[in-house]
């Protein structure tokens, strides 16, 4: 009876699944709020693989890099662009080993309301509408990309009287998705998830990457995650081909 019970202990510990349970890590991750959804959606995916636990912290990449330098509890960040990742190396907070850009995101124009599909220039031209809804450009490379873009085709002091930012993408998109904008730049991840608010409503154009400097998301392990076995593997998971279906299936581009 005692050899039996040994013997069932022992296949316990030995067995893969009970070993994955052990050696199980949580790591805490901030991440920019544009890719609230697909980041989730891929974290669900490793931790069913793996058992590692992932704790997400969403928000704006310049808000995001602030905390990160002021110390936060964060194991990596994920930004909405390359720079802001790329200052925690410069700032002795990343690890320059682990950087790589992760998704390369695009920018829309959608409207509950006007004809951007097929008129774009000409319903910002004429701007008729009360709001444009745009994530700030001091702190969101997506408002950055979605105002330079403006200024560039000679529409920006048309319609700057009319601009709502949202603290993040997902705050403009936000004023979209409720009616508070008829129109306004978001993430083109945002409109074609099937579970957004405005998946298949209303109509968008997404704007030509030829026409902004390209949103090049950068992700870095911090030195708070260095030893994380959960982060390292996570970071070796988002290469896979079932992370990158995920990523492409919410409107991202790979390197």
């Amino acid at each position: 009876m005692k050899k039996t019970f040994l013997a069932a202990v022992l296949v316990a510990v030995t067995s893969p699944f009970y070993s994955a349970l052990v050696l199980a890590e949580s790591a805490t991750i901030a991440v920019a709020a544009n890719f609230t959804k697909t980041i989730e959606m891929v974290g669900e995916e490793f931790t069913k693989e793996t058992g590692h636990q992932l704790k997400f912290s969403f928000g704006p990449t310049g808000k995001l890099y602030a905390q990160v330098k002021n110390g936060a509890p964060f194991d990596a960040f994920f930004g909405a662009d390359e720079r802001s990742p790329l200052k925690t190396i410069d700032d002795g907070l990343g690890l320059k080993s682990s950087y790589f850009v992760y998704a390369q995101g695009q920018i829309a124009l959608y409207s509950s309301q006007y004809p951007v599909k097929t008129q774009p220039l000409e319903v910002l031209k004429e701007a008729k509408f009360k709001h444009l809804s745009m994530a700030n450009p001091r702190t969101a490379p997506y408002g950055e990309r979605a105002e330079a873009f403006l200024k560039s085709k000679g529409l920006y002091d048309g319609v700057k009287g009319k601009l709502v930012n949202g603290e993040s993408i997902a705050h403009a998109f936000q004023y979209v998705a409720t009616g508070n904008a008829p129109i306004g730049f978001v993430a083109l991840s945002q409109i074609v998830d099937p579970q957004s608010p405005i998946y298949k409503k209303g109509e968008y154009w997404v704007v030509p990457q030829a026409e902004y400097e390209p949103i090049k998301q950068g992700a870095v392990i911090l030195q708070r995650g260095k030893d994380n076995a959960a982060v390292k593997a996570f970071f070796d998971y988002l290469k896979t081909p079932k992370a990158l279906e995920i990523i492409h299936a919410y409107g991202y581009s790979t390197p």
